[in-house]
C-alpha cells in the first residue's frame, strides 16, 4: 500500500545548534598611503623583471607598410584593419623607416588646406607616397618624429621610461635577423597595451591604489586662479585645457592637435558641460571622404560623419581612484578620460594614458634607477599574483557608454587577448 508523508507521520529531524564561525581575516593590508606606495613600487619591480616579449598577445598579426606605398592606399589599409598607426619599412635599405600615424594625417590636412585647392589635393594624395610625408613636415616647420625603437628583450620598465621621456604613445620593438643582420620589426608596444598588461598581472597591487586621481596629480585640471588675476588667460575659463564647441570650425581643432601635441579636445556647451569629444581619429574620416577642403565644417557637422562605432565619452570624477581607472583599462579599450564635476558633468580636467603611465613608472631621468622604499606592508610581489579570470572582473565605477571597440593605435592586432605573463 502506498503512503505519503504528512506532518503527523513525518519523522522529526533534530537540528544541530548553529555555531557562528569567526570570519577569516583579510590577507590584504589596510588601505593606507603606505600600502599605496608599496603597491606602486611592487608594480615597478614587476615591470623590471619582465620583458616586452611578455606583453605580446598569444597570437597576433603585424601590419607593416612599405614607405613607397601611396598615402591613400596606406590609409585604406589602416581603416580596413581598425588601426590608426603602423610601422614603415624601407625596402631599398631593408630597415625600419619610422611610423605612419594620425599625426601625419593632421599635417597632411594642414598642408593642403593652406597651400592647395581641393582638386590638386585629391590628385596629389592619389600619388603621394608615405616617404614624402617628412617633406611636408619640413614645409610646415614641424620637427620630424624621432626614430624610436626598443629591443623586445628589454624590460618593460625600460620601454615605459622611453615612452615617458620621449612623450611617445607607442614604441616599435625591433630585433636583428641572425643570418642577414637586417632589422626585423617584431611588434609595437603601446601605452594601452602596457597598462592593460599591468592591470591583468598586478591585480592585487592595483586594489591597493586607492588614492584619488586628483590627489595623485594624474591628469590636467582647470586652473584655479580667478579670471581677474594678473596674467590670467582672459576668455579661457578652462585653461590650460583646450576646448571647443559644436560651432567651432574643424580646422581650429586640427590646429589645436598640431600645436599642442594632443589627441582629443572636449566639446562643451555654453555652461561648460561636456557634450562630446573630438579626436584625431575623427580626422581620418574627413581624409577618407576626401574632405581636405572641408575643414570649415563645424564640429557638429563633422560629428554627423563620425563612424557609428564611436565608444562614447568615458568620464570620471577627480575622487575616483587610480585602481578603479586601471580596472576599467582591463575591461575595455580606453585612451583618455574626461574629468567632470557636478551632476550635469561640467568639465574639470582630462586624463590621458600618458598621465597614468607617468605616475605608475615615476618621474625618472635617463639612466636613473628608482629604489623601492623600506617594506611597510605585507603585499606579495606581483610575481606571485595570478591574473583573475576575466569572468570575475569587478565593474568599475567610472562612467561611460558601452559600445563596440574603437580603432586602436596598436598595429599588432591580437587574435586572442593579452595573457598573464609567464612566470
Amino acid at each position: 500500500m502506498n503512503s505519503t508523508l504528512s506532518p503527523a507521520t513525518s519523522p522529526k529531524v533534530k537540528r544541530k545548534i548553529s555555531v557562528r564561525r569567526p570570519r577569516a581575516g583579510s590577507h590584504l593590508p589596510p588601505l593606507t598611503p603606505e600600502a599605496h606606495d608599496a603597491a606602486l613600487y611592487s608594480i615597478r619591480a614587476y615591470l623590471r623583471s619582465h620583458t616586452s616579449y611578455d606583453s605580446f598577445p598569444v597570437s597576433f598579426r603585424m601590419i607593416v607598410l612599405d614607405a613607397k606605398l601611396e598615402v591613400r592606399k596606406a590609409l585604406q589599409c589602416l581603416l580596413s584593419n581598425g588601426v590608426v598607426s603602423a610601422p614603415l619599412w624601407n625596402s631599398d635599405k631593408s630597415c625600419f623607416a619610422g611610423m605612419f600615424t594620425v599625426s601625419d594625417i593632421i599635417h597632411l590636412i594642414q598642408y593642403y588646406y593652406k597651400s592647395s585647392n581641393y582638386d590638386s589635393a585629391a590628385a596629389d594624395v592619389e600619388t603621394l607616397r608615405l616617404e614624402s610625408l617628412r617633406e611636408i613636415e619640413k614645409e610646415l616647420g614641424v620637427e620630424p618624429p624621432p626614430l624610436l625603437r626598443e629591443y623586445p628583450a628589454a624590460t618593460l620598465f625600460d620601454a615605459a621610461k622611453l615612452l615617458i621621456q620621449t612623450h611617445a604613445r607607442r614604441v616599435p620593438l625591433l630585433d636583428h635577423d641572425s643570418e642577414t643582420g637586417h632589422e626585423v620589426i617584431i611588434s609595437v608596444l603601446t601605452q594601452y597595451r602596457l597598462l592593460k598588461f599591468i592591470s591583468i598581472n598586478c591585480g592585487k597591487e592595483i586594489s591597493q591604489l586607492h588614492l584619488p586621481l586628483r590627489k595623485l596629480k594624474i591628469g590636467t585640471y582647470v586652473s584655479a586662479f580667478p579670471p581677474s588675476a594678473e596674467g590670467s588667460p582672459d576668455g579661457k575659463p578652462f585653461y590650460p585645457i583646450a576646448t571647443a564647441t559644436l560651432d567651432t570650425p574643424v580646422f581650429d581643432v586640427v590646429h589645436m592637435f598640431s600645436e599642442r601635441g594632443i589627441s582629443a579636445v572636449p566639446i562643451i556647451d555654453e555652461n561648460g558641460i561636456v557634450v562630446n569629444l573630438y579626436e584625431t581619429v575623427d580626422v581620418i574620416t574627413l581624409v577618407r571622404l576626401g574632405a581636405y577642403q572641408a575643414l570649415d565644417l563645424t564640429i557638429s557637422e563633422a560629428l554627423n560623419q563620425r563612424s557609428t562605432d564611436f565608444p562614447g565619452v568615458v568620464i570620471c570624477t577627480a575622487s575616483d581612484s587610480l585602481g578603479t581607472l586601471m580596472q576599467l583599462i582591463k575591461k575595455r579599450r580606453v585612451h583618455r578620460l574626461v574629468v567632470v564635476e557636478g551632476d550635469k558633468g561640467r568639465l574639470l580636467g582630462i586624463i590621458s594614458l600618458s598621465d597614468v603611465l607617468r605616475y605608475i613608472i615615476g618621474e625618472t631621468a635617463i639612466g636613473e634607477v628608482m629604489q623601492p622604499p623600506e617594506p611597510q606592508s605585507s603585499i606579495p610581489t606581483p610575481s606571485a599574483v595570478s591574473a583573475p579570470p576575466e569572468t570575475e572582473e569587478t565593474t568599475p565605477q567610472l562612467r561611460g557608454e558601452a559600445s563596440p571597440q574603437p580603432p586602436t593605435d596598436d598595429p599588432s592586432q591580437p587574435i586572442e587577448d593579452l595573457p598573464p605573463a609567464a612566470e
